[in-house]
């Protein structure tokens, strides 16, 4: 896991690091402009387009001073305008703003009137991290003037005005940028929806900070890698057989949403659970003997209660599908008072959970709820924001004992134990229905394979999004449909365990 910090960590790291590599403030300043550089000339090779390097009179501005030295040294044409709007400056910006040569250098003053830019490429190294207070004055000003050029705008680790964690608002007033490039890690509010309407994207560089240190500091917040998935994933021995993969029973669809218990059903039995068994309507049956003969079923006549015995499922799903009529509260009801181990709760579960929230206390402890942010929002109310979200997950995970996967592009997973998982893959290609159904699939075959619930959740959502760049990505497909993805399952899966 790679260990997400908020930027006072940051700090204490790179304090850290300078004490004990030993390396000196500035010689790492000059190892991180290194760093932007190399990957700011891979993705801007064009060496005749002009580029004007923005620098407050911080260290983040020290970046960019340092930045422009190494862009000129490659034959870039450049130029420096440095926002001068108090008289502070940081000692290495000071120290690099004397090795600077045969640039270009403007000053901007506080009051006075911005220059005109013709620059093609703006580099934004304005103030970085750590501001927690809106903009104001003549960096507002500034900020609002380079946001009406439509220019080309790279940030040196953070846009200005963005801040690294806690609320963000859409409409704060951030210098919108195309591509950041950060340093050593993303950062927190980068993974949520917010930061897209001030971000086009971005590309972390490693500038050696101490990771020991790093993993020390005990972050709840981590990114899954795919390193962890492997070490996670258990191999397939010869003498293994359907019994030793488990028997997972999906409770789910009505007559009108057989399609969410089909995908969710295929998705379990491609992930490898050894049994599946579909709790449907009648209506659904021929549907689902002609798309998964492999799949068994337990049939819902009416409005009758199925007969179930619980203890021949290693795990239950409930919900994809499933409506929220009388019979599917029953169900819902009966599920969580006699099936004693835990539970997957999706879709129309969700939306009968919130309408009932006094059921949440009753979901057998270590279940895991994957809600989308609409659904989250109905059972645990509305929310001004992303990072409101991941407060609430993180509360009510241990509130519950449950684990929450809360769907996003990085999807969020929060756990019992308080910590905060982020998933990277997945691709706006996933952007179709059926997606979330296929997702309970792999979380519910994982469990009946006997991975523990957070074990489950992080290889779930890791194998659902890389399934779908697999097929995405190399063909540059705009869309990935459900169905084809849950079929995809086993390629991606021997792929990890290769």
């Amino acid at each position: 896991m790679i260990s997400l910090l908020t930027s006072a960590q940051i700090r204490e790291v790179d304090a850290y690091t300078i004490e004990h590599e030993p390396i000196t403030s500035v010689d790492l300043m000059e190892r991180a402009s290194k760093a932007f550089t190399k990957l700011f000339i891979l993705e801007y090779p064009d060496k005749g387009k002009c580029i004007s390097v923005y620098c407050g009179t911080g260290n983040n501005g020290g970046d960019g001073l340092a930045i422009a030295r190494l862009l000129k040294a490659e034959h870039y044409k450049i130029s420096v305008k440095i926002a001068r709007f108090s008289e502070k400056s940081s000692p290495d910006f000071e120290a690099n703003l004397k090795k600077l040569k045969s640039i270009d250098v403007a000053e901007i003053k506080a009051g006075d009137e911005i220059p005109a830019e013709e620059s093609d490429i703006i580099i934004d190294a304005l103030l970085g991290t750590g501001i927690n207070k809106p903009l104001a004055d003549d960096y507002a000003r500034l900020v609002e003037y380079l946001n009406t050029l439509n220019k080309t705008v790279v940030a040196v680790d953070v846009p200005t005005g963005f801040y690294t964690e806690g609320e963000i608002s859409k409409k704060a007033l951030v210098l919108k940028t195309g591509l950041v490039i950060t340093f050593q890690q993303a950062k927190l509010n980068f993974l949520l929806p917010e930061s897209a309407v001030h971000m086009d994207r971005f590309e972390v560089v490693d500038i050696g900070l101490d990771e020991t240190f790093i993993a020390s500091l005990n972050s709840p917040y981590q990114m899954i890698q795919e390193v962890d998935v492997k070490s996670l994933l258990k191999p397939r021995k010869p003498f293994d057989h359907k019994g030793t993969y488990g028997h997972a029973l999906i409770i789910a669809g009505q007559a009108q949403t057989m399609g969410a218990a089909l995908l969710c059903s295929s998705a379990c039995a491609h992930a490898g659970a050894g049994l599946t068994t579909a709790c449907i309507p009648e209506s659904g049956l021929t549907a689902l003997n002609a798309a998964m003969p492999e799949v068994m079923a337990i049939v819902r006549v009416g409005k009758e209660k199925p007969v179930m015995k619980w203890d021949k499922f290693n795990t239950v799903a409930i919900g994809p599908g499933l409506g929220t009529d009388v019979l599917s509260f029953t169900l819902l009801d009966i599920a969580f008072r006699e099936y004693l181990h835990p539970l997957v709760i999706d879709a129309d579960a969700l939306n009968i959970l919130a309408d009932n929230y006094y059921m949440l206390k009753k979901a057998p402890a270590g279940s895991i709820i994957t809600p989308h942010m609409k659904e989250f929002d109905r059972i645990f109310g509305e929310h001004s924001s992303w990072w409101k979200r991941i407060e609430t997950a993180r509360n009510k995970a241990k509130e519950y004992k449950l684990n929450i996967v809360l769907k996003n592009r990085y999807t969020i997973i929060a756990t019992p134990a308080g910590k905060v998982y982020f998933n990277p893959t997945g691709n706006p290609a996933m952007a179709s229905g059926g997606m979330g159904d296929v997702l309970t699939g792999i979380i519910t075959s994982l469990l009946a394979q006997g991975y523990s619930p957070e074990e489950a959740c992080i290889i779930g959502v890791y194998l659902h999004g890389k399934t779908g760049d697999d097929m995405a990505l190399p063909d540059k497909l705009s869309t990935v449909l459900a169905g084809e993805l849950a079929k995809q399952i086993p390629v991606t899966l021997a792929k990890l365990r290769a």
